[in-house]
């Protein structure tokens, strides 16, 4: 099973779940639910570790940027994730009630978690201190490590960041197959299991086709301000895109995003500058997958989902992808502190979270670093250049 890709392990967990929530007999769940008892707690305790470790590191690398051209970078980057993000919840708002009945989570108790097999016993993993806390610190510690130009201390938190990335990639994501099983067999067993399907494949759908809103979006106003066919300019991209959905990776996808980026005029220096820089920092197709799934959990859960409560999720949610560490499911990793302080996600919610996020992550990094050469375009105009005539 380790043989085959995140995305086929978490497939194949989701159908054995549910093979196992019909047939096995209520303590072969009970089991898989003590296990994602254990688990969730242990989460739990890790996700100020990852806030830590990743957002302070992130924060203070930008210290390290060429002035002027950073700052105009990440503000552009920043306002296209927060615009992708308020589209997707005024999307949702007005399709979600649709196709899903809210509240239907809800048991006769008014507790969703109810209605789920509980564990045979707990393990209780205090975290070492609070998710707002955890920001709090990676806040001033980045802020001061730009400011200062530290280099001790730099070095020391990106040893913490390499930590944590071994801690996800050696503990979190070989048991969240396991874990996503659990959840499944849990689900089927109390009957929400039909209703996670029909709605979720919905929002998929909605999903992918915001994500092309999106983009067609970014290029028309790149392509508008430079005086150039949004179209042919996005046709360009059509590689990178590719790609993106073949390595799940927005690192992996930048020789190709670069050579793409280059293709349609912008300068040389400009797309060497801005690509490695927006591959960290742009996730717009991230943001509108966590946007529309948070709020298809909240929906089902009776949950309110006004602007008013969303929109301070969303402006956190554009500072926290700047931390979203290079692996599968790493946006989705880096928001769970969010999810939980801001949206009040307990553990089975943050699970389906992780879950739904990842089977399609690979088009939300194929978004982000599309979405990436709008930016490079928008840049370099302000930059002073014009694009060159090589597409």
């Amino acid at each position: 099973m380790k043989k085959l890709g995140l995305l086929s392990r978490l497939i194949l967990a989701i159908v054995i779940g549910i093979i196992i929530g019909y047939f096995a007999p209520l303590k072969v769940v009970e089991v898989l639910a003590t296990f994602n008892g254990i688990f969730g707690n242990f989460l739990n305790f890790v996700i100020p570790l990852i806030i830590v470790g990743f957002v302070a590191p992130g924060i203070g690398d930008l210290g390290d940027g060429a002035g002027k051209l950073l700052a105009v970078t990440a503000g552009i980057a920043y306002g296209s994730t927060i615009i992708s993000g308020s589209i997707a919840y005024f999307t949702a708002s007005a399709v979600l009630p649709s196709f899903l009945k809210e509240g239907s989570f809800i048991v006769d108790s008014g507790n969703p978690e109810e209605a789920l097999i509980p564990a045979l016993f707990e393990i209780d993993m205090p975290p070492i201190f609070g998710v707002m806390t955890a920001l709090l610190i990676a806040f001033i510690i980045g802020l001061g490590i730009a400011a200062i130009k530290g280099e001790t201390l730099k070095k020391l938190m990106h040893e913490v960041q390499e930590i944590i990335e071994k801690l996800i990639n050696n503990i979190v994501i070989p048991l969240l197959p396991l874990h996503i099983l659990g959840i499944f067999a849990n689900m089927t067993k109390a009957g929400k299991v039909v209703t996670i399907l029909s709605v979720f494949s919905k929002v998929f759908v909605m999903v992918i086709l915001l994500h092309f809103v999106v983009l067609i979006l970014q290029f028309t106003i790149s392509g508008t301000l430079v005086g150039a066919n949004p179209f042919r300019l996005l046709k360009n991209m059509i590689p990178a895109y590719l790609t993106a959905i073949g390595t799940q990776s927005s690192a992996a996808t930048i020789p190709v995003t670069l050579a793409q980026t280059k293709k349609n005029g912008v300068k040389s220096d400009i797309a060497d500058f801005v690509i490695p820089l927006c591959a960290t920092i742009h996730l717009s197709g991230s943001t509108i997958t966590l946007v529309s799934c948070s709020m298809a959990i909240m929906m089902l859960n009776g949950m309110a989902t006004n602007f008013g409560a969303m929109l301070p999720f969303i402006l956190m949610l554009g500072v926290t992808m700047v931390a979203a560490p290079g692996i599968p499911g790493g946006a989705v990793m880096a928001a769970l502190g969010l999810l939980e302080s801001m949206l009040h996600f307990p553990q089975p919610m943050l699970s389906l979270m992780i879950a739904l996020y990842i089977a399609q992550d690979s088009f939300g990094t194929a978004c982000n670093i599309t979405g990436d050469s709008a930016i490079a375009i928008l840049v370099n105009k302000i930059s002073g250049n014009k694009l060159e005539k090589v597409y």
